[in-house]
């Protein structure tokens, strides 16, 4: 049976550790308020997927939407480094 494996020489000139770089997770962390608040807003909407959503319940998605719009608004606000002012 015939390997099927590269031939070539490996294209990439780094080779993947499959770990995230100190940049990459600099940036998770600058947006875990969002990706935060978006969670809190996906469960508020899938409480909801069922049945009728309550008073409770829109009350509850309206309170997460303005969350995810403050977060995105902040977000956005910030200064990213090496950005010229």
């Amino acid at each position: 049976m015939k390997s099927i494996a590269a031939l070539q020489a490996v294209v990439t000139a780094t080779p993947f550790d499959g770990e995230p770089s100190n940049a990459e997770l600099d940036a998770i962390e600058t947006e875990m308020p969002l990706i935060l608040a978006d969670v809190v807003l996906l469960d508020a909407q899938i409480m909801t997927i069922d049945r009728t959503p309550t008073e409770l319940d829109q009350r509850r998605i309206r309170r997460a939407t303005r969350q995810v719009l403050a977060a995105r608004r902040d977000l956005a606000n910030t200064e990213t480094p090496g950005a010229v002012a």
